[in-house]
């Protein structure tokens, strides 16, 4: 319990040291027009024009890319590039398939959506062990993060109509040393499980208004099937037991069944 209660002191000592940067544009068509939106864990930057997305009905996914260029920061791996790219993608996709018919085929589309990964920061993998420990002994809904421990994603996107910007969204979160950011024991912990809050963010600027009733499908007629489940049984199951955060495990996509990743958009 002592230690327990070091943590928690240390946690909140920290609480207002770690924070989210300020996301830096680098991959988007225009940013003219992009206002502040969300401030505090997450920040982000906006922009909608709703009597556009309202004629919106089918959307292109583009493959989510790695931004380059003076403005970004992330230290990923080779090996890790991939995954973190592709669970950015994935949630993009599940989202935005609740509101629109996703194509494969460019052509076929009204709309083709850009996304880029623009800042990434490593969980510190050898406290957050010590930190699922410690949350065990700490009563409430608020578990605690060690320093050294808390990652980060920078990500951008944006939905193009005849290569005019209709939507945009630059947004950038790091873990909090107290709160509901789940520990992890590997290096993308953070990174990936705040790919869902991002995609949310950026299918909510995305999205036409009034919203149309949500899609549902099976696993027959799934878009993002490709991508594997939408919802991490098994991560969901150690969260609770563990307070850890366990990546789902993404299947290797191929062209033909992954939307976004035809011939044609391989070379763009």
């Amino acid at each position: 319990m002592r230690l327990a209660l070091t943590f928690t002191a240390l946690a909140l000592s920290l609480t207002a040291c770690a924070s989210a940067p300020d996301g830096h544009v680098s991959s988007l068509s225009s940013t003219e027009q992009l206002t502040p939106g969300k401030s505090g864990r997450t920040t982000t930057r906006e922009y909608r024009d709703t009597a556009a997305l309202n004629q919106v009905k089918r959307v292109y996914l583009h493959p989510t890319r790695l931004a380059t260029g003076k403005t970004t920061r992330y230290t990923l791996k080779d090996n890790e590039k991939t995954l973190v790219l592709t669970e950015v993608e994935a949630q993009l996709c599940f989202e935005l398939a609740e509101r629109y018919e996703m194509v494969s085929d460019r052509a076929q589309s009204d709309a083709e959506v850009h996304s880029a990964v623009t800042w990434f920061e490593p969980t510190g993998t050898a406290g957050s062990g010590a930190a699922a420990v410690a949350n065990f002994f700490i009563p409430g809904p608020l578990g605690v993060r060690l320093p050294g421990t808390l990652g980060g994603l920078g990500a951008e996107a944006e939905m193009t109509v005849k290569d005019r910007q209709v939507a945009a969204i630059v947004w950038a979160r790091q873990a909090q040393a107290l709160g509901t950011d789940s520990p992890s024991l590997s290096r993308l912990g953070d990174a990936l499980q705040f790919a869902e809050p991002f995609g949310d963010d950026a299918a909510r600027v995305m999205s036409p208004e009034p919203l149309p009733p949500s899609r549902s499908y099976t696993s027959a007629t799934d878009p993002c099937a490709a991508y594997g489940g939408r919802i991490n049984e098994t991560g969901f199951i150690i969260d609770r037991v563990t307070g850890l955060y366990v990546p789902a495990t993404r299947p290797q996509k191929t062209p033909e069944k992954a939307p976004g990743t035809t011939p044609e958009a391989q070379k763009d």
